[in-house]
Formats: C-alpha cells, sequence, structure tokens
C-alpha cells in the first residue's frame, strides 16, 4: 500500500522572547494503515494518538523546536515509544520548552526517512529558526515545510534565533527548486504549492518579513 499522508489541526499557544499567541498548528501524518511517522506533534498528544488509529508510530520528525512544534513530542513518544528526531542546531530552542527531556536522535541534511516504502528527504532549511528542516516526498509530490515557506511568503524571523536574510536563502536554494507542481504542506494554515509562491520572491523582499 502507497503511504498516504493524513491532515490533523491542533491549537494552543506559542511563547517565545517573552510573549504568547494563541495558534493553530498542521499535524501531518505519513504511512499506511500499519505504520506511520508524524511532523510536529504539537500542542495535544491525545488528537495525534486518536489520529493515529492505532498504527505503529516509527518517530515523531521536528521541523523545528518552538514549543508550539514540539509541544506534546514527549507525551507522544511515551505513549507510543517512538523516537524524537531533531536538528541538533535547535537544541537551544528545544531546551527552553523541555528542559528535562533530550530528543532520541538527530536529524541531518540528506538524510532519507523511510515509511511505507515512502522515502522523505531531509533539508535543512535555517532562517526561521537555527535547525529547520523540510521534508520532501518525492513520491508523494510533496514537501512539508513547518514554518520555513508558507502561502504567501517566508516564515517570520522577527524573533530570537532567526534570520530574515537566511530563509530567503533557505528557500531559494532548497525549495525552490523543487518541481513547480510539488504541494508545500506547511506548519500553520493552508497548503500551496512551490509553482505558486515562486514569483514573489521579489514580493518577499520588499516586505522584509
Amino acid at each position: 500500500m502507497t503511504a498516504r499522508v493524513d491532515h490533523l489541526v491542533t491549537s494552543g499557544t506559542f511563547s517565545l522572547d517573552g510573549g504568547t499567541w494563541d495558534v493553530d498548528n498542521n499535524v501531518w501524518i505519513v504511512g499506511d494503515d500499519d505504520e506511520a511517522i508524524v511532523i510536529d506533534a504539537a500542542h495535544d498528544a491525545d488528537a495525534v494518538l486518536a489520529a493515529l488509529d492505532g498504527r505503529t508510530l516509527r518517530a515523531i520528525v521536528c521541523t523545528h523546536a518552538h514549543d508550539d512544534h514540539v509541544g506534546a513530542a514527549p507525551a507522544l513518544a511515551a505513549a507510543t515509544g517512538a523516537r524524537i528526531l531533531l536538528h541538533p542546531a535547535d537544541q537551544p530552542l528545544w531546551k527552553l520548552t523541555h528542559p528535562d527531556h533530550t530528543p532520541d536522535g538527530e536529524l541531518a541534511d540528506g538524510q532519507v526517512l523511510t515509511i511505507a516504502g515512502t522515502d522523505l528527504k531531509v533539508l535543512h532549511t535555517p532562517g526561521h529558526a537555527p535547525g529547520a528542516v523540510c521534508l520532501y516526498a518525492p513520491d508523494l509530490g510533496t514537501v512539508f515545510t513547518g514554518d520555513t515557506l508558507f502561502q504567501g511568503g517566508p516564515g517570520a524571523t522577527g524573533r530570537s534565533f532567526s534570520d530574515f536574510p537566511t530563509i530567503i536563502e533557505s528557500i531559494r536554494e532548497r525549495l525552490l527548486t523543487l518541481p513547480p507542481e510539488t504541494v508545500v504542506r506547511t506548519g500553520h494554515g493552508d497548503s500551496t504549492t512551490i509553482g505558486a509562491e515562486a514569483p514573489h520572491q521579489g514580493e518577499w523582499l520588499v516586505r522584509g518579513h
């Protein structure tokens, strides 16, 4: 059976630099009827468990370590035995949320994760966070971008651990080089495509996210 993508939205808060905001997060589940991985265990471990519906969870992959994306990761790992995977450059952010829990493994640029016979290639895309990654699944025609690229432009870079020129370089070099029909599944909000976002690079620079 070919892997499929299931989508869940969970709600909670994002806190950094002394501020807290209400947010809705996309949780992506990639797998088949038997096994799956979760991309970003956001806010509600019980809701993610229900969406898994008894499937074996092989890994919890963190696109970055902002608290709204990793808040439920330890609880989900404890309930399933799945390993938490994070790029090492995001360890300082992770420790802000989970100082007493260490991720189980590291993500590296070019690494390939395989689930239900489908490969997902790790693309290190710093800018929104130092260890931000995207996951490209060519067989599914999709890329999971976390908070690196949204419908309408790059992720925010106005808070600590982020950098606007870096995120623009990451998007240009790692994402806009993908096939234009590639579906962009984001960390928040609606999906888009590489082809829909590519023409707007100049606007991003003017806006200076």
